[in-house]
């Protein structure tokens, strides 16, 4: 009876081995698998352009870094952008429509909804400028 309770014993160890075997083999199978998800898989792919990329590359006139700097103009930029930013009504692409000021003439530039955004914007502009110094290049993107 001891010869058959060792045979046991010895069975229960060996069948022991092989299921920590296992389990360690499981283990390192599973941590390989969730590396190989986490790498990326195009590393030279670009992200998509933003939406308005093309709209700003065919504008011409007046850019960001060739205005001035001087007070009058910045203030008057300021007061546009503050009447724009407690609107809570525009769309996101009306939030940031670029506002350039020279000599006291505003150009308004960029993407809106529709055409209500874009005489809204406008009606903000000639509101602090006055409806003469106000150029509305604002155009309407064509919903997706």
């Amino acid at each position: 009876m001891s010869n058959i309770s060792k045979a046991g014993i010895e069975a229960n160890g060996s069948s022991l081995k092989v299921q920590r075997l296992l389990l360690t083999l499981g283990s390192l199978a599973l941590g390989m698998s969730l590396m190989a998800a986490l790498v990326p898989r195009h590393l030279d792919a670009q992200p998509p352009a933003p939406d308005n990329t093309n709209l700003n590359e065919e504008q011409t006139g007046l850019t960001a870094d060739q205005q001035k700097m001087n007070p009058a103009d910045r203030a008057l930029t300021q007061k546009i952008r503050k009447a724009i930013h407690h609107d809570k009504s525009l769309s996101t692409f009306g939030r940031n429509i670029k506002i350039f000021t020279q000599h006291g003439k505003v150009t308004l530039r960029g993407p809106v909804q529709s055409e209500e955004e874009k005489g809204n914007l406008e009606a903000k502009a000639v509101s602090v400028a006055g409806q003469e110094n106000v150029s509305n290049q604002l155009k309407v993107a064509p919903s997706k």
